[in-house]
């Protein structure tokens, strides 16, 4: 009987030390390993003007790049901007081969129950760029058309979100990147591209397309940053330095470089 009550209490013991240790939560090591490794790497699609994209001489420019580059420097480590496939970034998150997801990134309900994601930076929305020659006004004029879309962005989100106007439409051509798609449209490939306008009237702007954006928006939409779940210390300095850029001035410099003005919304 002693030898059996003996047994027990250690199965018992066993038991609570195992439960014990399974609620222990893991540390967040976030920002003192990323200062340990000197190192501050963003994920991003690098044909994405004017957030982060490549120049006339192959470097890696952009508003998100500089803002991103800022908070390096200020995080006393060094920057490192690492083009990944846009349909594969949370995987390149999850594995440790990027620290964030930064460029043009938007805070969706699924995203912010996946990842950390900080509070907005900039706003945005969803728009269709159709060619200055066609027929659509509205986003109603669309029906029977064929539209192009980057594949895995929010996009494709906000169009397979409007029941409405995805069932309008006769075919969906998904692309690696918007200007792929953007040059389907300019030789009539599709007749209108989803995308985020704040990229769509950059792009215009600066490219000489024949296009324009419909005034009706798909959704409204903020871009964030995105961050492993669980990095909580890492999520919240950034956030910290990316609101002192704002007081200090340097958050609205960097802004009226690349669209005129300063259109951030951080700590507004």
């Amino acid at each position: 009987m002693k030898k059996a009550l003996t047994v027990l209490a250690v199965l018992v013991a066993s038991a609570c030390l195992f439960l014990s240790c399974g609620n222990k939560t893991k540390a967040d090591n976030s920002l003192e390993d990323l200062k340990a490794r000197g190192v501050f790497v963003i994920g991003l699609d690098d044909a994405f003007p004017p957030m982060g994209y490549r120049d006339s001489n192959n470097e890696i420019v952009g508003y998100d790049i500089d803002l991103a580059k800022e908070v390096a420097r200020r995080l006393g480590v060094e920057f490192k901007a690492q083009p990944i496939n846009w349909d594969s970034k949370e995987l390149e998150l999850k594995t440790g081969n990027i620290d964030c997801i930064w460029n043009g990134f938007t805070i969706t309900e699924e995203r912010k129950s996946a990842l950390n994601m900080t509070k907005p930076y900039l706003n945005n929305a969803q728009v269709v760029v159709v060619r200055n020659d066609s027929k659509f006004n509205t986003l109603a004029d669309m029906k029977g058309a064929s539209i192009g879309l980057q594949q895995g962005s929010s996009a494709e989100e906000a169009v397979n979100s409007n029941k409405e106007f995805k069932d309008s439409l006769a075919k969906i051509l998904p692309f690696e990147q918007n200007l792929m798609a953007l040059q389907d449209l300019n030789i009539n490939g599709v007749d209108g591209v989803v995308m985020d306008i704040v990229v769509a009237e950059y792009t215009i702007k600066n490219s000489g397309f024949p296009f324009h954006t419909l005034k009706e928006a798909l959704v409204p939409e903020e871009y964030g940053i995105g961050f492993r779940k669980g990095d909580d210390k890492l999520t919240a300095e950034v956030e910290k330095i990316l609101e002192e850029m704002a007081a200090d001035g340097t958050v609205a410099k960097i802004s009226e470089k690349w669209f005129g003005t300063d259109i951030s919304v951080i700590g507004k």
